[in-house]
């Protein structure tokens, strides 16, 4: 394989506390040498090793490419006429996903996919390598399953989430859904996906359900993760930890108990805040997770109703500026936390054996995502060592 080193780094984030400083494992005046498709060295650059080839980063800032671990990429239609309302003061209610779920249902495969492409390419040139994407706007077996199918050309990371909300078609025997949910749809669905989600929350699913759905998809392989807190308090947080969940997202009305549990597990906080601001909802506290020693990931959440937007950058500002998060805390959550939501080791670090997946920042330091909000700072992608932005 050819070797590539990548020198005159500004300053590079590791997050291997093994090469650098602090928990980003941060490197001054830095080098990188890439090996294929992996990262073999990282480390001053007067340190570095030969390579078959040579990269001037000419003092830019180079991170991990960033890890966004929720979004629901397969849909049509927007939903330009709710946002409008809400931002005229009518309350974010969860029942507006109907209008999603009869625009999707009505494209075609090829819209569909065509849609999804659009948004990863948005996505990839603002910085994200890895993606998890959900189905949910579908609600019918051949819906899910189709939507599941398409994102399974896009990313590995794929969740089933048939129990988005109770489907239209259900809404007077919400118990039918559930097992349409577990039964039939699950085994349509599961051939595709990784992952296994559900909305708790009121006007969705309540706590048995979301047990039931959640259990029913890890007896299929599936592995969990959870919509757990977002509008109102209530057991999706709890659940998430005591059935081992990979995440639980939103986390914006937690108990204290809810904060000691998330700090005793594994389950990652996976914290969305284009969500709170598209929505306008009380945010999240990240400091107050942080300071519990809670794992906080931080992802885009994008989607046509709730946050309709691809922008890492743009969320690591939100964090910084709204959440209570450092530069430093936010830049980790959407590189390494990322990753520990999606429970993969190879990416969201830039250390021997991973992934080489860069983001290069038209500026010296990867504080200036907050410092410079808005602006189009991600100036080249790197993902499996091949440069694409």
């Amino acid at each position: 394989m050819t070797t590539t080193v990548i020198t005159n780094i500004g300053s590079l984030v590791t997050n291997d506390p093994a090469v650098g400083e602090g928990p980003l494992g941060l490197v001054e005046g830095a080098a990188l040498v890439l090996d294929g498709d992996r990262v073999a060295w990282a480390g001053p650059a007067a340190q570095a090793p030969d390579a078959d080839r040579r990269v001037d980063a000419e003092g830019r800032a180079v991170l991990p490419g960033f890890v966004d671990s929720h979004s629901h990429l397969v849909f049509a239609g927007d939903r330009t006429a709710e946002f409008n309302a809400r931002m005229s003061g009518q309350p974010y209610k969860a029942g507006g996903i109907r209008t999603t779920v009869a625009a999707t249902r009505a494209a075609t495969d090829a819209e569909l996919s065509a849609n999804v492409a659009r948004y990863l390419r948005e996505a990839l040139r603002q910085g994200t390598t890895t993606f998890e994407t959900k189905s949910g706007y579908g609600l019918t077996v051949e819906d899910e399953a189709r939507a599941l199918r398409i994102a399974a050309e896009h990313t590995d990371e794929v969740t089933y989430l048939g129990a988005h909300i109770v489907s239209p078609d259900h809404a007077d025997d919400p118990a039918a859904y559930v097992d349409l949910v577990t039964g039939p749809m699950l085994d349509a669905c599961a051939p595709y996906a990784r992952w296994v989600d559900v909305f708790c929350e009121k006007g969705a699913f309540d706590g048995d359900q979301a047990r039931a759905i959640l259990t029913a998809g890890m007896a299929k392989g599936l592995l969990p993760r959870i919509h757990a807190n977002q509008l109102s308090y209530g057991p999706g947080v709890q659940l998430a930890v005591e059935l081992d969940a990979a995440s639980a997202d939103h986390c914006t009305h937690l108990t204290d108990a809810d904060v000691d549990a998330l700090a005793s597990g594994n389950t990652v906080a996976t914290l969305l805040p284009g969500a709170e601001f598209s929505t306008r909802a009380q945010w999240p506290d990240a400091r107050r997770l942080l300071d519990a020693g809670v794992t906080v990931a931080l992802s885009t959440d994008c989607n046509p109703g709730s946050s309709f937007t691809s922008s890492v950058p743009f969320c690591v500002a939100l964090a910084v500026r709204d959440m209570g998060m450092t530069p430093d805390e936010a830049v980790w959550s959407a590189t390494a936390g990322g990753a520990a939501a999606l429970r993969r080791t190879d990416v969201g670090r830039l250390s021997a054996g991973a992934r080489a997946d860069l983001a290069f920042l038209d500026a010296p330091s990867h504080v200036h995502l907050a410092y410079r909000p808005g602006v189009p700072l991600v100036s080249e992608v790197w993902r499996g060592g091949v440069r694409v932005v």
